[in-house]
């Protein structure tokens, strides 16, 4: 069978084999939409079979997935959906990617709480009575659900209006899409509680299939994916990430994250993100290969290919 590169994105590439996509993730890392020029071993491995464990629990709960069959080491096959720019799209298309990322908050952290310092998100806004002062870490009183743009340069967050225009998805379609996305993650969390996780927050992209059903694609409840803090430190005050936003911590650290967003607001050259110290990188490693364990309840060990 041929098998044609389609897309080469920052940490996975997507194969186009006639009727299917063939999906390889990489042990490339990302991080404020910026390829890191270092490479975390073991890291595709782990977030495909990780998708694969997700996806298995999405068709037993009735929720349509683009999932096929793994790839072992880091791969899957997966259904293909059309790429629509937004002005090809209308309320009749099918089978295509809905050009939109959905992401659900349960807790304070992150992008989230700088917002909320920045005094661009308010308490109010959250689910938080009038007066109240949100505190990083803090649970929120609901899911906070924010929806995103897909296939512009970077994310940017989207009112509901301008979503459907986008996307061609009626009021129903983004309610029903909306439910979709909470049922994953209210499974997430469940899930992950069992074994010692807390599920922060994570974003999820669909599609439409041909019948103009929605189904669920990419990868959802990965390190890459979502933010997940360890349950027993969480309960002793601290937050520990098992997830990539252990390497967006380094950055905010090291400068970067300020010098990046400084230049993006004035619209003068993004610097070059730095490559990471061989003790983050061995850090990083371990850490998706602990996430692993604790998301599956499976011991890693590494995959033969066939």
């Amino acid at each position: 069978m041929q098998r044609k590169l389609l897309i080469k994105g920052k940490v996975k590439e997507a194969y186009d084999l006639g009727d299917r996509l063939e999906f390889l993730f990489t042990d490339n890392i990302s991080v404020f939409d910026k390829v890191i020029p270092s490479l975390i071993p073991f890291k595709g491995e782990t977030l495909s079979r990780e998708g694969v464990y997700w996806f298995e629990r999405a068709a037993r709960m009735g929720i349509k997935t683009h999932f096929l069959e793994y790839q072992a080491p880091a791969g899957m096959l997966c259904k293909k959906v059309d790429i629509l720019q937004p002005q090809q799209i209308t309320a009749q298309s099918k089978n295509y990617l809905i050009p939109l990322e959905w992401i659900c908050r349960w807790y304070v952290a992150g992008s989230l709480y700088d917002r909320v310092e920045e005094g661009k998100v308010s308490a109010q806004s959250l689910g938080f009575p009038t007066g109240h002062k949100v505190i990083y870490g803090e649970i929120l009183p609901e899911p906070f659900l924010e929806v995103s743009t897909k296939l512009e340069k970077t994310d940017r967050l989207l009112e509901k209006a301008e979503a459907l225009h986008i996307s061609g998805l009626s009021s129903q379609e983004y309610e029903d899409a909306r439910e979709v996305v909470l049922k994953i993650d209210e499974d997430i969390g469940k899930s992950v509680a069992s074994r010692g996780l807390i599920h922060v927050d994570g974003k999820k992209e669909l599609a439409f299939d041909d019948g103009r059903q929605i189904m669920v694609i990419d990868v959802y409840g990965t390190a890459d994916e979502d933010r997940f803090w360890d349950k027993a430190c969480y309960e002793q005050g601290e937050f520990v990430d098992l997830s990539k936003e252990y390497v967006r911590q380094y950055y905010r650290q090291t400068g970067y994250k300020d010098q990046l967003y400084k230049a993006r607001d004035a619209g003068q050259n993004e610097p070059p993100i730095p490559a990471l110290p061989p003790v983050v990188v061995q850090e990083t490693s371990r850490i998706y290969i602990k996430l692993f364990e604790m998301i599956t309840g499976e011991k890693f060990l590494p995959t033969v290919p066939n």
